[in-house]
């Protein structure tokens, strides 16, 4: 996935985090089709984890201290992607790096990547930016 300037919020911190988040997740994506160790995918899929809840912690934040309207259903859909996140942290554990995981992961992150930011994102950093604290 390459960022696109379509992705940007307007709101220069969240749109480094996508940036980096996409980066981190081009990297897993490189290392898990080139067939590397399942150690390695581990410890990145983990980093990816790690990442993600880390932003959402930043654009929680963000949301609260602009009291944005929208928020308890934006923490909600963050909650069910670190859940999905640490599911398929489980699941990499269990089984590997299959070629199934493989697909079904990034099928998912894709999806959520595109979808989230281009929606509930755009509109959160639209907010932001009119209360004057993006």
């Amino acid at each position: 996935m390459d960022w696109d300037p379509i992705l940007e919020t307007g709101n220069k911190r969240i749109d480094s985090q996508h940036k980096m988040l996409i980066g981190i997740y081009n990297d897993l994506v490189a290392a898990l089709r080139s067939g590397k160790g399942g150690d390695e995918i581990t410890k990145s899929v983990e980093f990816l984890a790690s990442y993600v809840y880390m932003h959402f912690m930043t654009e929680e934040a963000l949301q609260v201290i602009t009291e944005y309207p929208d928020y308890p259903r934006h923490k909600t859909l963050h909650d069910e992607f670190k859940q999905a996140i640490a599911d398929f942290v489980d699941r990499l554990n269990k089984e590997g790096p299959t070629d199934e995981f493989v697909a079904s992961f990034t099928r998912a992150v894709d999806r959520w990547l595109i979808n989230h930011v281009k929606g509930e994102d755009f509109r959160m950093a639209a907010f932001v930016k009119a209360t004057g604290s993006g």
